[in-house]
């Protein structure tokens, strides 16, 4: 499609404006009365060496990290910490990684629950996380759950994923 000087000046100022391709689209029709399939409108844009902007994306603020309270250390104040405030809880979930993953799986394996429970896990390509427990019906504790998460987590980064 030929258009005059004019039309390529006010398709130039539209695009500067920010005006997407369906707007332009419309412009042409309601103020020239061309009418233009997206596709053409979309050549047209390009014919002209144009680039739409994107539309800018709106900037997510963070909110700012928990401080900690200022308090002495333990050692200022003559005390010692025990060993269990140190170290964190061992849990009694263990996770292991299948050496052949299973199909439709981008990675899989065992985990066996504090209450002695086996289940099969994987991981898909859509970053979806299965438990298939080995007994029907089973339900592992919330702690159990987060337990698997971390430990799961742990042997996962080993590997690189």
């Amino acid at each position: 499609m030929k258009l005059d000087d004019n039309q390529k000046q006010a398709v130039t100022q539209w695009i500067s404006a920010g005006a997407k391709l369906s707007e332009i689209q419309s412009r042409l029709a309601a103020e020239f009365g061309l009418k233009l399939t997206y596709m053409e409108a979309r050549f047209l844009v390009d014919d002209l060496k144009l680039t739409p902007k994107d539309a800018e994306r709106p900037k997510v603020v963070e909110p700012p990290a928990p401080t900690k309270p200022l308090a002495p250390a333990p050692e200022a104040l003559g005390e010692i910490p025990v060993a269990d405030e140190v170290l964190p809880p061992v849990s009694k979930v263990s996770v292991t990684v299948d050496q052949i993953t299973r199909p439709g799986a981008i990675v899989s394996g065992k985990v066996n629950f504090s209450d002695g429970q086996l289940a099969d896990w994987y991981l898909d390509q859509t970053g979806r996380l299965g438990l298939v427990p080995k007994q029907a019906g089973y339900k592992p504790s919330a702690a159990d759950v987060q337990a698997f998460q971390l430990a799961l987590q742990q042997e996962v980064a080993k590997l690189g994923y």
